[in-house]
């Protein structure tokens, strides 16, 4: 079935007969008192990394911030954000923004093909609270700058060739993008209390340096049909990129963004949302939204990140809440897919699968101890649905 408003299909593992018959888009939804686990199953006990997983899974640390990572002499970059995989031969990389200013960027990490670290080393420097970012289909990573007319970076996840500033991506306080092959087009998030969704064209595909910038354009309900029209001037100065189109759809702080077949699905941290494009008829609605929680908690609290594996499940991050990685599947069903204990100061930061599937990468942005120098990044393994 086609992702819908969780609200009508199976919920935390429940379904909709389970409440009394059909939940039709946009109804009031009773959380269940004890609802169910969801695809993994339920969460065991914390380990000794602090996390809290199904049965199968385990997980080890990666890095720390402010220290070298294992078996390198790499020094980790403070507060942890947005990240990617990369094949890499018969291994991967997994690169990581840091959300600091100044002295911001993006570093990486090197596994060989059984998981073993080989290296570690910068792949940005000298910018800006480098928040979200994505992945390129020419395996480069595009780095955000969080911060008012910021930039777009362009890095190469193997460190060989500098970064380059993508200017034409237009200046404004980005968060995360999204690449989508088939339309030849990047999707970028805008965080701010009246931010928009913007997509950029470039003139070349593969090619970022020249490009037209332009922002969706929708009424404000929370569903229905959307166009895009171009940003008259993507710097951003003297008027924002966000005010310069009457009517493009306003957004309440707009953070991950993931592209899959057809589909761009991206999270509202105010309003507490993961909205869905449907790129084929042009149309948007909601595909999660806690305000729709009648009673009971609701199961996905502080959206942020948002990834995707290959068997459709979403996997989004929670900034606070209940520090979860939480899981929406294909047919609607919501659940916790992990757990980070005694880390209610910080946020769940860069959800990435390795190339085959088997491994998530993530980092809790400010660990235990609540600061950015106490970042921790994390891999999870085991049998994820394929």
């Amino acid at each position: 079935m086609e992702r819908r408003a969780f609200l009508r299909a199976a919920v935390i593992g429940g379904s909709a007969a389970a409440f009394g018959g059909t939940l039709w888009r946009g109804a009031a939804y009773a959380a269940p008192a004890q609802p169910g686990a969801g695809p993994y199953g339920s969460l065991g006990a914390a380990d000794a990394n602090g996390i809290r997983l199904p049965a199968g899974f385990t997980s080890r640390v990666i890095a720390r911030s402010g220290r070298t990572v294992a078996g390198t002499s790499y020094t980790w970059h403070n507060a942890p954000d947005g990240g990617a995989c990369y094949a890499d031969g018969t291994g991967w990389i997994y690169v990581s923004n840091s959300e600091i200013n100044p002295s911001g960027g993006a570093s990486a990490v090197r596994f060989s093909s059984n998981g073993t670290i080989t290296s570690a080393y910068r792949i940005l420097s000298n910018t800006r609270t480098n928040c979200a970012g994505g992945k390129t289909p020419w395996n480069t990573w595009l780095s955000c700058e969080e911060v008012d007319r910021g930039y777009v970076y362009e890095t190469d996840p193997w460190g060989v060739t500098a970064a380059v500033r993508r200017d034409a991506m237009g200046r404004f306080k980005h968060e995360a993008a999204a690449a989508d092959p088939v339309r030849r087009v990047i999707y970028l998030t805008e965080d701010e209390s009246n931010g928009r969704l913007y997509r950029f064209v470039p003139t070349t595909w593969g090619d970022l340096s020249a490009g037209t910038l332009q922002v969706l354009v929708a009424g404000t309900a929370t569903s229905g049909s959307f166009t895009w029209t171009t940003v008259p001037d993507p710097d951003g100065s003297p008027t924002s990129t966000r005010t310069q189109v009457s009517g493009s759809k306003s957004f309440n702080g707009g953070e991950g963004c993931h592209y899959a077949d057809d589909k761009v699905w991206f999270t509202t941290k105010g309003d507490n949302r993961v909205w869905q494009l449907n790129l084929t008829s042009n149309t948007y609605e909601l595909a999660y939204d806690d305000s729709l929680v009648t009673s009971g908690t609701a199961p996905l609290t502080g959206v942020d990140n948002i990834t995707g594996s290959s068997s459709g499940d979403l996997f989004v991050a929670e900034d606070g809440g209940s520090m979860d990685i939480c899981v929406i599947t294909p047919d609607d069903v919501i659940a916790p897919f992990l757990r980070i204990d005694g880390q209610s100061g910080s946020e769940i930061t860069g959800p990435a699968f390795s190339p085959d599937g088997t491994r998530l990468y993530f980092s809790s942005q400010r660990g235990t101890s609540g600061s950015s120098s106490g970042g921790i990044t994390y891999e999870v393994t085991g049998p994820f649905r394929q």
